[in-house]
C-alpha cells in the first residue's frame, strides 16, 4: 500500500507564511511528478503547483511568486513554502502523486487526506 500524509497547515494572519509536507511512505518504487491542490468550501479541487521527478515546476497564476514548491526524493517528501498569504489561499490543501509500487510495472495516482489552511484577515 501507498499513503501520502500532509502537515504544517493551521492558522495564520495575512501576510504570514507557512510550509506545508507531505511524506509518501508504503511500497514505493518511484514517484514522479507530486502536486498540491487545494479546494475551498463550495469550490472546486483546484491545482496550486507541481513538480516533476527531475524538479521542474509549474504554479497556478494566483499563486506565482508567493509560494515555491520543492521535493526530497531520498525522503519521498515534498512541500509548499508558502508566503504572504491572503485570504483568499484559504483551503483543504491535499498532496497528490503518480507512484510507481514496488514489484508494478504501472503508476498509480494518489490523494493525501488533506491539512487545512485558514488565513485570517
Amino acid at each position: 500500500q501507498v499513503q501520502l500524509v500532509e502537515s504544517g497547515g493551521g492558522l495564520v494572519q495575512a501576510g504570514g507564511s507557512l510550509t506545508l509536507s507531505c511524506t509518501a511512505s508504503g511500497s514505493i518504487f518511484r514517484i514522479n511528478d507530486m502536486g498540491w491542490y487545494r479546494q475551498a468550501p463550495g469550490k472546486q479541487r483546484d491545482l496550486v503547483a507541481r513538480i516533476s521527478s527531475s524538479t521542474s515546476t509549474s504554479y497556478a497564476d494566483s499563486v506565482k511568486g508567493r509560494f515555491t514548491i520543492s521535493r526530497d526524493n531520498a525522503k519521498n517528501m515534498m512541500y509548499l513554502q508558502m508566503n504572504s498569504l491572503k485570504p483568499d489561499d484559504t483551503a483543504v490543501y491535499y498532496c497528490n502523486a503518480d507512484i510507481r509500487r514496488s514489484g508494478t510495472a504501472d503508476s498509480y495516482n494518489y490523494w493525501g487526506q488533506g491539512t487545512q489552511v485558514t488565513v485570517s484577515s
